[in-house]
Formats: structure tokens, sequence, C-alpha cells
């Protein structure tokens, strides 16, 4: 290829990168993975190029769909220690840039369900019940707002296949579907004051104040990945859940950095020790989902490193 082909097709090539780390991350519920993901559908681009330049984005989201769905069977494959979460990505109060999903003359692809609400916490861990090809499917059609004959072309299936699949995909998001996780403004600032509510009676040592903002049953979900302390499986209970939070924070006591930011949507507190005890997390993610009465129905603490590679670190003492 002439070195003014190339840049070309590096120019065209880079201005999907939002777009395909949108898409990524929500295949695989992981920016780490996101991250490698657009790096080596970049990569076959360059040494194996689409024949026109009009053809790249169509191109890259079958290559990066593809290899998204290899990353999806290999991890249900080898398996999951402990709880699996979503990554956690800063969002701020609005959808931005880096999870929106942008048409080249402006305006945005959206469509079944909000940009900022794919790539919400309840919405990937309902994903989580598709096979790859089903997650394909309907985020590509009820995200990205694709025809069936798009979706079809991208992945490799006939137009009868993709409208079964997509009708097997909807089915099993049923039960996100009768509950939907928006975040609106008022979602927000409700999750804002029960999080910090329960946290903030939990360092009080006020546990009717903080058993009162839970849920029953509540579900709290420690994802460590295999490399710290963590609940190996869910905790399940008001009583267990208040108990295992109040020993947590016992066994590590106050941390030296926390910091309220909007992640996925929603607000969750970034903590961290400068000292910890061996086996640890030295960063922890901790968020909440609230149910129609708006009390906390499950606790989500995020420590394994991969999931929070390239995280801002917290600035509040």
């Amino acid at each position: 290829m002439k070195p003014e082909a190339h840049e070309a097709l590096e120019r065209a090539v880079r201005e999907h990168e939002k777009f395909l780390w949108g898409l990524c991350y929500r295949m695989t519920g992981v920016a780490a993975d996101a991250d490698e993901l657009v790096q080596e559908t970049y990569a076959r681009a360059l040494t194996s190029p689409p024949g026109r330049l009009d053809e790249v984005r169509p191109w890259l989201t079958r290559v990066a769909m593809n290899l998204a769905r290899d990353r999806l069977r290999r991890r249900k494959r080898e398996g999951y220690v402990g709880p699996w979460l979503p990554s956690p990505v800063e969002t701020g109060e609005e959808a931005v840039p880096s999870v929106e999903a942008e048409l080249p003359g402006g305006g945005t692809t959206e469509g079944r369900y909000e940009l900022l609400e794919s790539v919400s916490y309840a919405f990937l861990l309902a994903l989580e019940a598709l096979t790859p090809r089903q997650r394909a499917v309907l985020l590509l059609k009820d995200v990205f707002d694709y025809s069936g004959r798009e979706v079809g072309e991208c992945l490799g299936m006939s137009e009868t296949n993709v409208k079964v699949t997509h009708h097997r995909a909807r089915q099993a998001m049923a039960q996100y579907d009768r509950a939907r996780c928006v975040p609106t403004r008022e979602l927000q600032e409700r999750t804002r004051e029960a999080l910090m509510g329960f946290l903030g009676a939990l360092a009080a040592g006020d546990v009717e104040a903080a058993e009162a903002l839970l849920a029953e049953p509540v579900r709290a979900l420690t994802d460590g990945g295999g490399e710290t302390y963590a609940a190996r499986v869910p905790v399940v209970g008001l009583k267990r859940v208040s108990l295992f939070y109040r020993r947590v924070q016992e066994m590590r006591g106050t941390p030296d950095l926390v910091e309220l930011r909007m992640f996925n949507g929603l607000p969750a507190v970034v903590a961290e020790w400068r000292e910890c005890p061996p086996g640890s997390a030295a960063r922890v993610v901790i968020r909440v989902e609230l149910d129609g009465a708006g009390r906390i129905s499950e606790l989500h603490s995020v420590q394994a490193s991969r999931k929070l590679e390239g995280l801002r670190p917290p600035e509040v003492a």
C-alpha cells in the first residue's frame, strides 16, 4: 500500500474509534478488553485493509464483533473466580464520547435502549444471560439501531437467522425490561443519597440506620477476580450484608482517599488505601442498585485490578 493510501486508511479507521470502543465495551463489559479489541481491530485493518474506504465502518464493525464474541466465549469457557461485575467507566451525568455512538454527519445511532442506559450495570449484567451471538444482535439492533440486513452483514447471518436470534435475545432480556434502569437525574440523586447514607451510617457505627436503607432480601457482590480477599459467592439477606460490610470496614479501616463519581450513569464511590492488609485491594469502587421503593437491593464492590485499569485515582482525602 502506498504511503498516502496508508495514511488515508489510518485516518478513516481512527474516525470510528469511539464507536468501536463503545461497542466492544458493551459486548464484553470490561474496559481493558475494549481497549485491546479496538487495537486488534486496527491492526487487522492496517495489515489486511478493506477494499474501499467507504466500507471501513461496516468492515471494522464486523471484525470487532467477531473478536468480541471470541473473547466472550473464552471468558465463559475459562470461568471466573467469584461474582463477575462490569468494570466501571466514568460517564459524568450525561453520556460522553467514550460511550456515545455518533454518526459521521451528526446525531447518534441510539435505538430501543438509550445509550447511557446500555452501559449501566443493570443492563450489562442482564446481557450476561445471552449467548455471544444474541448479545451482538441485540446490541446492534436495539442499541445502535441497525437493520436486520445490516446486522446480518456484520455478523455473517441471514436476515431470518437475525430475526430468530433477536427474538430469543429479547426473551432473555424480559426480566430487565420489566424494570429498566434508565439513569435519570432523579435516579442518580436517589442513588447518591442511598449510597452515601449507607456508607455514612457504617462509618458512624449506626447499624440501625444502615440496615434501614437496605431492601430485603439484599445482595452484596464482590468482584476480586481471584486476586484479593473477597466473598466468592453473593452475600444475601439484610443482616448478613450489614454484618459483612461492618466486618470489611473493621478489617480495612477508613480509606485515605474517597471520592464520589459518576460511573456507568449512576453515582459510585472510589476508595483508596495507602496501606492495606496483605491480600486486600488498595482501590475499590462501591456502587448500589435500588429497588422500586428506593432501598438498596444490591451492593457492588469492584476490586479486580483489571477492572480498574486506567481508572483515575480519587482526589478527596
